[in-house]
């Protein structure tokens, strides 16, 4: 079923409302809860919001099959796969899944996900050996605060600057590790009604840690985040997203209670250059900050 016959029963624009459509959902809080639920939305040509209100994923369709980015919690993976069908499309026919970061709120759905569509999973080598393992190492700055996930069988591995191609388009992996090591970002080009746009699905940029880590004693990971914001202020990026939605506002620019633009000129600039603030701010607390021993 084509995307663009699919969005009048969602009102998927804000103002948009129609005679036989149901009561518009209520807006999702900007602190939703993880897994509170969210009816679909389009977001753009081929691409649809399918997560919940405090967790992004995304489905970007085709004839040929959809990929699936994201597969939030182990309670939410069903969530999700409701919404793929409420939008009209079929689970079965989600071909691949690829994920933002190797982390239980983002990844803990896949393998259950993987196994309702039957999915090839994709990620990047970081990411892959914790899918696949369901376990996160002491490389990960977050580690103690990791909850364990189901293993997700057979992940392929793909490379920085890599595409994935299905239905004649294409997303590109960006590496950007920093939250996690194995953090990656999405682009592709998407088209609606001849106006088109750069859609950059862009992994959570915050410096956090578990209590037992501290950034300034890892120069190399610092410098490895510095260059992924340098990466991520330079993507193509009208239309930003991000895994948590109120890192990136969505909730104003997308549903009921949207009141923005969707697209915002400089949003991944303007992104990255949050998360340098508060890198910076995080390095300054650690030097005035005696170590635990």
């Amino acid at each position: 079923m084509a995307a663009v016959a699919l969005l009048a029963p969602f009102a998927v624009r804000a103002g948009a409302t129609s005679a036989a459509s149901p009561a518009p959902a209520p807006a999702c809080a900007a602190d939703a809860g993880w897994d509170d639920p969210s009816p679909p939305y389009h977001l753009h040509g081929d691409t649809w919001f399918v997560g919940t209100c405090g967790i992004t994923a995304l489905l970007v369709t085709s004839p040929q099959g959809h990929v699936l980015l994201d597969g939030g919690t182990a309670k939410g993976a069903a969530l999700i796969e409701a919404n793929i069908r409420a939008a009209g499309f079929r689970v079965e026919d989600v071909r691949y899944i690829v994920g933002s970061h190797e982390h239980f709120d983002h990844a803990g759905g896949i393998a259950a996900l993987q196994k309702a569509s039957g999915a090839t999973v994709v990620a990047r080598e970081p990411a892959a050996v914790v899918l696949e393992s369901g376990r996160s190492g002491r490389e990960d700055p977050q580690f103690a605060m990791l909850d364990a996930m189901a293993p997700v069988a057979g992940v392929r591995r793909i490379g920085d600057g890599e595409e994935l191609s299905l239905g004649g388009w294409r997303l590109t992996a960006h590496a950007t590790p920093g939250h996690s090591p194995g953090g990656t970002s999405w682009t592709w080009r998407s088209c609606e009604n001849g106006a088109c746009a750069d859609i950059a699905y862009v992994d959570s940029l915050t410096a956090i840690s578990d209590d037992e880590w501290r950034f300034s004693d890892h120069p190399d990971y610092v410098a490895s985040l510095r260059r992924t914001l340098d990466a991520v202020a330079v993507l193509p990026c009208d239309i930003l997203v991000t895994p948590h939605p109120s890192a990136s506002d969505l909730w104003s620019r997308l549903g009921p209670g949207a009141r923005q633009p969707l697209a915002q000129e400089g949003a991944c600039r303007a992104y990255a250059g949050k998360a340098r603030e508060r890198l910076d701010k995080r390095l300054a607390d650690e030097a005035t900050t005696p170590p635990q021993r």
